[in-house]
């Protein structure tokens, strides 16, 4: 986007998760939420395919272990809600737990290198899921691979609950 030109409609300016969806995260658990959703806000790749509208908000939640994309206009107004199967993350969401876990505790105590190393496979889950959801969401909703990333931390931050 040049400097001067209008902002794209085609994008997300709001981001919620569903409360009830949510337990009580640890101090880097609500911190890696906040983060994402601010990300994800100040920059974004969002369209629905044949909608002519926008700019959108999103809300997120976990119902029946699927999660659930609820879409509307600025206004509120509903545009879509798409329900999307959790299983193909299971398996990643899962390994993603155990590596953050080992690397909050290495920031603590480990060398530069260890916890680089783990940030490392860190980093490879979530690409590994971002292009998932790239995957599942592509007849639905248009996001590039950046603006998924940000969404697999919040669906992981679903999968927190307390």
């Amino acid at each position: 986007m040049s400097e001067g030109s209008p902002p794209s409609k085609q994008c997300l300016v709001a981001v919620t998760l569903d409360e009830s969806s949510l337990g009580r995260g640890s101090p880097d658990q609500e911190h890696e939420r906040a983060v994402a959703i601010y990300d994800l806000i100040e920059r974004n790749q969002f369209a629905l395919p044949d909608h002519n509208g926008g700019p959108y908000r999103a809300h997120l939640a976990l119902v029946e272990r699927r999660l659930v994309f609820e879409i509307t206009q600025v206004d509120g107004s509903p545009v879509v809600t798409h329900h999307l199967s959790l299983t193909p993350f299971r398996r990643i969401v899962k390994d993603y737990e155990m590596v953050c876990e080992s690397y909050y505790a290495a920031i603590r105590t480990a060398t530069p290198a260890q916890i680089e190393a783990i940030d490392m496979g860190r980093r490879g889950l979530h690409d590994e899921a971002a292009g998932i959801l790239v995957d599942r969401l592509a007849s639905k909703v248009e996001i590039d691979f950046d603006t998924a990333r940000r969404f697999f931390t919040l669906i992981y931050a679903l999968h927190w609950k307390g």
